[in-house]
């Protein structure tokens, strides 16, 4: 779990590569929660665009079967496809999980408990409940933003040339235009999600990683058992 550009997807490739190196034919799978979130067609249906990456724009119903399913040792588990691309799930593209030893899912969403008022509706089951042990990716806000201001202007200069990313009408801002945009959705959508629903998961976490400047991992805090 972690900020949007603290780095956890590649903290989650790095520990996946890590883990299946330390026995041989250790099979190690990696889910990211972000092919859990509804498609954009359903979220613009129910007006909740501006809210994407917020709890309520995951089918969470969907997210713990999937997770129950692997945890009741079914042998065949199928996950849905996001693409950053298209900024959308892949209509009928599927992520499998075929008898693994090790599962990794990553996402914002995944040390994350309804709201009290969301008690009557939402599952009692918490995600966090099917894990055997969790991270937090943690760094100063301040670093976040810089690192997504970068991911931003790489982006631009990448996947957002090619015309059917959703993100193409910005292929040509200048750089302080991208810086720009990047702050105002950073300051509109991420912001805010990661002080209402991000960050207070963090000591719900085993484990949490604390960055610097370079991504460089500066303190490790382990909850006692």
């Amino acid at each position: 779990a972690g900020s949007v550009a603290v780095g956890k997807s590649t903290t989650a490739r790095i520990i996946q590569t890590v883990l299946s190196r330390l026995q041989e034919r250790l099979k190690v799978s990696l889910i990211t929660t972000d092919g859990f979130l509804y498609p954009n067609a359903a979220l613009t249906e129910k007006q909740m665009m501006s809210r994407k990456g917020f709890p309520e724009s995951y089918d969470v119903k969907a997210l713990l079967e999937f997770l129950n399913d692997l945890k009741s040792g079914k042998e065949i588990v199928r996950a849905p496809v996001y693409s950053h691309l298209t900024y959308d799930r892949l209509e009928g593209v599927y992520e499998t999980v075929e008898q693994a030893d090790i599962v990794i899912i990553e996402g914002v969403n995944v040390l994350q408990t309804p709201t009290i008022e969301d008690d009557r509706t939402k599952p009692r089951v918490f995600v966090s409940d099917f894990f055997d042990f969790s991270i937090y990716v943690d760094a100063e806000e301040d670093l976040i933003i810089k690192w997504y201001l970068e991911r931003f202007r790489m982006l631009r200069e990448t996947a957002f040339q090619d015309p059917s990313s959703y993100f193409h009408k910005f292929k040509d801002l200048a750089d302080e235009e991208a810086d720009h945009m990047a702050k105002s959705i950073w300051e509109t959508v991420n912001r805010p999600n990661l002080y209402e629903n991000i960050l207070p998961t963090k000591f719900r976490s085993d484990l949490i990683l604390r960055k610097g400047e370079g991504h460089k991992v500066e303190e490790i805090l382990v909850r006692r058992v």
